[in-house]
């Protein structure tokens, strides 16, 4: 059965007041919505109580594009139904025919939201055994071949087999902005830490082929911001300039505790000092290997 629509959940909003909370969620949709422009992805959004659902028919692209917005914890491609139990077990057997033979065990997880005269476990039994008798599969709560998901809000039911991790952390532009010094995959890896806090980063390069992947590194992550070419990097009065102009809040460098020495010491001291803002180090505990072998997760190579 072909998917109708892409379940977006996100994770740390959830914990917010309800009005910054309504606030962070209409900064993601927001993004969500100019990603899908980006890639002439034609799509509808609804919200609900923690979700945003996305219709949209260019299922499997619209995926990886959510997968990269900051934010978004996990997505799944799914079918809407009523949440009668009519509807949810035709809909069930059918998909679970185009995925079990009577070799393969499955389990039912349901959640669900509102007053329907029924209870999670009543779904779980009744449509759970309607797939059993349409397809001769076992039942293994524990280890089973194929999951069947059935999150039930209201009226509708979404039904589902799997959830995909997205990024997480808060959305971009939901935090201030930061002046980003980049000259390495270290301080790119910075900014995209930033970046997911919520951070909107104003990135300074020391020469254009820095530019180019600094470019590039910000299409990939759907985040816009002009680039800055300073070619000293001792230039505080220019780095000064910057900041003020984008009204940056902080300055971020890519040091670590790898890089700790008078030299770098000095440079932050001196950031303070005249460019006149603190100075956020992201990376300062994370020693040279993790900090490699995080920049590859995420696909940096300068």
């Amino acid at each position: 059965m072909k998917p109708q629509l892409i379940i977006t959940r996100y994770g740390e909003i959830g914990l917010k007041a309800k009005t910054t909370r309504k606030h962070f969620e209409n900064i993601l949709i927001k993004n969500i919505k100019n990603a899908f422009k980006k890639e002439k992805i034609p799509n509808t959004i609804k919200t609900q109580k923690g979700r945003i659902y996305v219709y949209t028919g260019e299922i499997n692209i619209a995926v990886k594009v959510l997968q990269k917005i900051f934010g978004i914890t996990s997505v799944s491609p799914a079918i809407e139904v009523k949440s009668d139990m009519d509807s949810m077990i035709q809909t069930a057997v059918e998909f679970s025919k185009e995925k079990l033979t009577s070799k393969n065990s499955f389990a039912l997880r349901v959640t669900r939201d509102g007053k329907q005269g029924y209870t999670s476990q009543d779904v779980a039994i009744i449509v759970g055994d309607a797939v059993v008798k349409a397809t001769n599969a076992s039942v293994n709560l524990t280890k089973p071949d194929f999951i069947l998901y059935i999150e039930i809000r209201n009226d509708k039911a979404f039904m589902f087999i799997e959830k995909t991790p997205g990024t997480g952390g808060l959305p971009l532009g939901t935090q201030g902005k930061t002046l980003m010094l980049i000259n390495s995959s270290p301080s790119i890896l910075a900014a995209w830490f930033l970046m997911r806090r919520g951070c909107k980063i104003v990135p300074t390069v020391t020469d254009d082929s820095l530019k180019k992947i600094v470019e590039s590194f910000l299409n990939h992550w759907y985040a816009e911001s002009p680039i800055y070419i300073v070619k000293n990097k001792d230039s505080y009065y220019q780095l000064y300039k910057i900041a003020s102009e984008q009204q940056c809040e902080t300055v971020t460098v890519d040091y670590s505790i790898d890089d700790l020495s008078m030299e770098s010491l000095s440079t932050i001291r001196n950031l303070k000092k005249h460019v006149k803002l603190p100075v956020l180090t992201p990376l300062i505990a994370i020693e040279k290997d993790e900090i490699l072998k995080k920049t590859k997760e995420i696909g940096l190579t300068v």
